[in-house]
Formats: structure tokens, C-alpha cells, sequence
């Protein structure tokens, strides 16, 4: 079984930056395309960005490109969003997810899923 784990969310200022990290410390991660999801409240949850196996590829939404990295450490078994330049409407509860055969960007694509971890941008 896939056990992805979530940390790094909490409180930010409006301008500030917050690092995700997620974690599979019962499988080898390099088998694994990840994406970041997030989900607001009532609203539909939304892609964020995606990384493929060797983190050679990347995908990312509009609304984050050029603020958000994704990247990742297959040696430790991690994978990273760098937050930058947050806004309050990035506010939302930020999920991890693993998909089996490629990068992808829709959560029907998503084989395994993590808790999330909240992130909430003050003004």
C-alpha cells in the first residue's frame, strides 16, 4: 500500500512562502508521477501542479505558474511545492497524490491520495 503523508502547511502572510513536502516512506518514489491538488471550501477541488518519475517534467496551473515549484528528492523519498509570493485565495487544504503510470493533471487520473495539509494566506 501507498501511504503518502503531507507537511509543511500552517499560517502565512499575504507575500510570504511556505514549502510542502510529501512523503511515501513505504515504496520507492521514483515509481511515481505526484501531482498537488488543492480544494478550497465549496469549491471543486483543482490541479496545482504535477512532476513526472525523473522530475525532468512539469506541469503547472495558471494560477500559480511563476509563484509555485514543484520538485523532487527520489533519494529521500520527497516531493516538494515551494510557495511563493502566497495570496489569500491560495488558502485552501493542499493534497498530494500519486499516479501509477504518468504525469497527469486530473484527479481521476490519481491512483492514491494523501490526508492534505491546510494552508491559510492572512491579508
Amino acid at each position: 500500500q501507498v501511504q503518502l503523508v503531507e507537511s509543511g502547511g500552517g499560517l502565512v502572510q499575504a507575500g510570504g512562502s511556505l514549502r510542502l513536502s510529501c512523503t511515501d516512506s513505504g515504496h520507492t518514489f521514483s515509481k511515481w508521477s505526484i501531482a498537488w491538488f488543492r480544494q478550497a471550501p465549496e469549491k471543486e477541488r483543482e490541479f496545482v501542479a504535477a512532476i513526472n518519475r525523473n522530475g525532468d517534467r512539469t506541469y503547472y496551473a495558471d494560477s500559480v505558474r511563476g509563484r509555485f515549484t514543484i520538485s523532487r528528492d527520489n533519494a529521500k523519498n520527497t516531493v516538494y511545492l515551494q510557495m511563493n509570493s502566497l495570496k489569500p485565495e491560495d488558502t485552501a487544504v493542499y493534497y498530494c497524490a500519486a499516479n501509477a503510470l504518468s504525469i497527469a493533471t486530473t484527479t481521476g487520473a490519481m491512483d492514491f491520495w494523501g490526508k492534505g495539509a491546510l494552508v491559510t494566506v492572512s491579508s
